[in-house]
C-alpha cells in the first residue's frame, strides 16, 4: 500500500503541490489581466479605409471594446469586422503596452455582377454584395454562371489590354447557360466569341477582331452592330437589321 512508501508518498504530494501552485498562478494571472491596470489606450488602422464606413466601425469597436488590454476578445472583433460590406479580410492584434492594431483588406471592385444590383466582382474574381450608389467610375458588367466569375474576369483583363490598341474598351462580357460568351464594347457593338476551345481560344479570336478591325468598319460602311467571331477563318457582320459576311478565307 501507498502507506508503506513513503517516497511515493512523497512524490505525490510534491506533484499536488506542483498542481496546486500552477492553478494558483493561472487564477492569479486570470485576476490581473481583468483588472483595470491594462487599459487599452488606442486603436489604429493600418491602412485608410476607403469603402468601409468609419460610422460601421466605430458601432463595431463600441460594442467589442469591453475589458483591457489582455481580455478583449480579438478573434470576435475580428470576426465581426468582415461581416461589414466592403471587407475582404481584417487582421486584428495587441501591441504592448495598450494599443490594437487592426489590419483590413478592402474589396476592389473589378466589375458589377449581373444586373440586378448590388453584388459585385472584386479583384480576386470574387463576388460579393455591397452598395455600389456612390461607385466613383463606371464598372464593368459580367453576366454569367456564378461558378465561372474568375474566369469571365480573365477574358475581360484580356479583352481590355487587347482591345486598347484600336481605342476601343469592353464594358460588358455575357456567358450564356452553353457557356458561349458575348463581349458588348463601349460604342455598343456585340462581338460575339462563342464556346472557349483548345483549337480556337477565346483570346485568339479577340486577336482576329483587333487585327481587323478597320476592315470590320470598311466591310459595313458604318460601325456595325455585331460581328459574329465564331467562324474558323473569317467573321459575319451585322448593320442594323441587314447582315453582310466578310470572309478571310471561307467560314
Amino acid at each position: 500500500m501507498m502507506w508503506n512508501r513513503p517516497r511515493l508518498m512523497m512524490a505525490v504530494a510534491d506533484l499536488l503541490f506542483v498542481i496546486g501552485a500552477a492553478a494558483l498562478l493561472v487564477a492569479a494571472v486570470i485576476w490581473g489581466m481583468r483588472l483595470p491596470f491594462f487599459p487599452l489606450r488606442e486603436v489604429v488602422f493600418q491602412r485608410e479605409l476607403q469603402h468601409v464606413r468609419m460610422d460601421d466601425v466605430e458601432q463595431i469597436l463600441t460594442e467589442r471594446l469591453h475589458g483591457n488590454f489582455f481580455s478583449i476578445d480579438l478573434d470576435r472583433l475580428q470576426q465581426t469586422i468582415e461581416e461589414l460590406p466592403w471587407v475582404r479580410h481584417a487582421q486584428v492584434r495587441r501591441q504592448w503596452p495598450g494599443r490594437i492594431e487592426v489590419d483590413v483588406e478592402e474589396h476592389l471592385p473589378a466589375a458589377l455582377w449581373g444586373t440586378s444590383g448590388g453584388q459585385l466582382v472584386n479583384s480576386y474574381g470574387e463576388l460579393f454584395f455591397a452598395d455600389v450608389t456612390d461607385m466613383p467610375q463606371r464598372l464593368p458588367v459580367l453576366t454569367g454562371p456564378i461558378e465561372m466569375a474568375q474566369e469571365m474576369l480573365d477574358y475581360f483583363r484580356q479583352a481590355e489590354t487587347l482591345l486598347a490598341s484600336v481605342k476601343r474598351w469592353p464594358k460588358a462580357l455575357d456567358v450564356s447557360p452553353r457557356l458561349a460568351l458575348r463581349l458588348t464594347l463601349d460604342d455598343g457593338m456585340v462581338v460575339e466569341l462563342g464556346r472557349q476551345q483548345e483549337k480556337a481560344p477565346i483570346k485568339q479570336r479577340i486577336e482576329r477582331f483587333v487585327e481587323h478591325y478597320p476592315s470590320v468598319l470598311t466591310a459595313a460602311g458604318q460601325p456595325p452592330a455585331a460581328v459574329d467571331m465564331r467562324y474558323p477563318n473569317g467573321f459575319a457582320l451585322r448593320v442594323g437589321a441587314v447582315a453582310a459576311t466578310e470572309s478571310k478565307g471561307r467560314p
